[in-house]
């Protein structure tokens, strides 16, 4: 089911996918293969639903099943974004699962995922530029001088994608910002760029393109009312520019947009914490959102249900018994105060959030009803589960569906105030920071927490610690290791680790191995890339004395 290595990657092409060269009423003024400035001004200002379209093709890239290597090859690690944020979890030390050939992400556990040839990284690379040249042909299509408000907010919004492309992908392809400026980062895609001849953009010229196009962004967005959380808002871009701040460390500036952006949004409430969840962009914590309907995502096996929840009944975590698991060093580290520690099973395979659940054996007629669900095997759907086995995340028509349908959470109100609890602190207010960091945990996770930091760098971990727990699963573990420049630990020599003995390795924070290759095609396509290099694969008992400040 599984095959690592491709051979060849297929040349982008996107405008082809999108609507405005299909349409009509833009073809009628199409002269020698291309437009001229005039034509597209006349023809977008006259038709800003063209736009519209086009926009929504950006989205799509980011969710649809099979959407990058297409349906030919039927890659069931191909599900758009949420197998990116999947892959970067895996490559951390605070998710795991047993080793097994059905596992399509056994490349970012073994991490293996240097290997420029690999799937894996040629759509954690791919997707984004994909997503680039896209906003490129978009803005290119909307005069600079537009007073037309849905032309500005769609503006807006493919400059917010494209800032969010670029902080998808810095903080993997070099060390943290701060003491590394000029270190290459990614090509820039300009407007004038010969992608054959495109080198590296130092971190500093990428940063500053970014906040560029979210302080447009938030500007062009002023006034615009979303349909839906699928399409990005003011809201949005302040927090994308709050998540940039926090790589930068800009903390004054990282802790105001954070605030921007919750403004009307709260944290689920504990009691809102009693089942598999996190599928509904409806929900109202959610600033963003992947909208995945059931029409789109099917029964598809390329999809976040399929290889990141525990409950499909047609899935590859199920039937393989790749159940993804918190690391125990991390769960030994939250309270039995706090409501999360039931986001995942204990030792003894239960979890209260399973409670008033059930999964039918349609085959043999049982059901299995609450704590007796983990233990459970229904042949040819699911396996017993594992220790530590995640039940945060099911697909929305419930325990048993076959339907791996649910949305896919980009942006949420906690993620604010985690930055904003840090940017405060770090900014000169630890107090305050604490204060923010307090009211969040106290009153919607663990009634019984109190900061004990007598430091900056001690609220730090702390912060940490809540981003480890609460963010698990979404797509952030990686980023926080590599711009708190700390080591990956997976295992302690003294404690019984529940993670492989094949994974279970620690990698050091200047280990050059952290940071992602670029792949073949664009090493030999674009030889103005001079590819990341140096370090070796980690193997099984490397690293065994690093510490991270949180779970030692």
């Amino acid at each position: 089911m599984k095959t690592k290595k491709i051979i060849a990657i297929t040349a982008i092409a996107l405008w082809t996918t999108l609507a405005l060269p299909s349409c009509q009423d833009l073809e009628q003024h199409f002269e020698g293969g291309t437009f001229d400035d005039e034509q597209i001004q006349e023809a977008v200002e006259v038709l800003p639903e063209r736009i519209n379209a086009a926009v929504s093709g950006m989205y799509a890239i980011l969710g649809n099943p099979n959407g990058y290597f297409g349906t030919s090859q039927n890659r069931h690690d191909d599900f758009g974004y949420p197998c990116i944020a999947l892959g970067q979890d895996l490559n951390s030390g605070d998710m795991t699962n047993v080793v097994s050939d059905y596992d399509w992400f056994s490349v970012a556990l073994e991490w293996t995922d240097r290997t420029p040839t690999y799937a894996n990284p040629i759509m954690r690379l791919g997707l984004f530029y994909r997503v680039l040249y896209a906003t490129k042909e978009v803005l290119s299509a909307i005069p600079d001088d537009t007073d037309n408000a849905e032309l500005k907010a769609k503006r807006g919004q493919a400059k917010a994608l494209r800032a969010f492309s670029y902080l998808s992908l810095a903080p993997y392809f070099q060390f943290k910002y701060k003491g590394n400026e000029n270190l290459p980062s990614v090509p820039l895609i300009k407007e004038d760029t010969d992608p054959r001849n495109n080198p590296r953009a130092p971190l500093s010229e990428l940063y500053s393109s970014i906040i560029s196009d979210l302080t447009d962004a938030i500007a062009d967005l002023q006034g615009y009312e979303r349909t839906n959380k699928g399409a990005i808002d003011q809201q949005v871009a302040y927090g994308l520019r709050a998540r940039a701040y926090l790589y930068m460390e800009e903390w004054a500036a990282a802790a105001s947009d954070a605030r921007a952006a919750r403004q009307g949004y709260t944290p689920y409430a504990i009691s809102e914490l009693t089942a598999p969840g996190f599928n509904n962009a409806n929900d109202h914590n959610w600033i963003w959102g992947l909208l995945l309907p059931s029409d789109l995502m099917g029964d598809h096996l390329a999809s976040w249900p399929s290889q990141l929840g525990s409950f499909s009944g047609n899935a590859y975590v199920s039937y393989a018994g790749i159940y993804r698991s918190i690391n125990v060093l991390l769960w030994n580290k939250i309270p039995a105060t706090d409501v999360r520690k039931a986001w995942w099973l204990n030792e003894n395979k239960q979890s209260p959030y399973l409670n008033g659940l059930s999964w039918t054996d349609e085959e043999r007629g049982i059901t299995y009803f609450g704590q007796d669900i983990p233990g459970a095997i229904i042949a040819d759907v699911k396996e017993q589960m594992d220790k530590y086995a995640n039940v945060k995340f099911g697909q929305r028509r419930g325990v048993g569906a076959t339907y791996n349908e649910g949305d896919w959470c980009m942006m949420r109100a906690e993620e604010m105030i985690l930055i904003q609890a840090e940017a405060t602190a770090k900014a000169g207010d630890l107090n305050g920071g604490k204060q923010l960091l307090e009211n969040f945990v106290k009153t919607y996770r663990d009634p019984a927490y109190t900061s004990a930091a007598a430091s900056v760098d001690a609220f730090s971990d702390e912060v940490w610690l809540q981003r480890r727990i609460e963010l698990w699963g979404e797509g952030f573990a990686m980023a926080d290791v590599m711009r708190l420049n700390k080591p990956v630990v997976r295992f302690h020599p003294s404690v019984t680790s529940n993670v492989p003995e094949a994974y279970r390795f620690n990698i050091a924070a200047n280990d050059p191995w952290r940071l992602l290759r670029f792949v073949q095609t664009e090493t030999t396509n674009n030889p103005a890339v001079i590819n990341n290099e140096g370090g070796t694969q980690p193997k099984q008992g490397d690293g065994a004395s690093l510490l991270d400040g949180v779970t030692d």
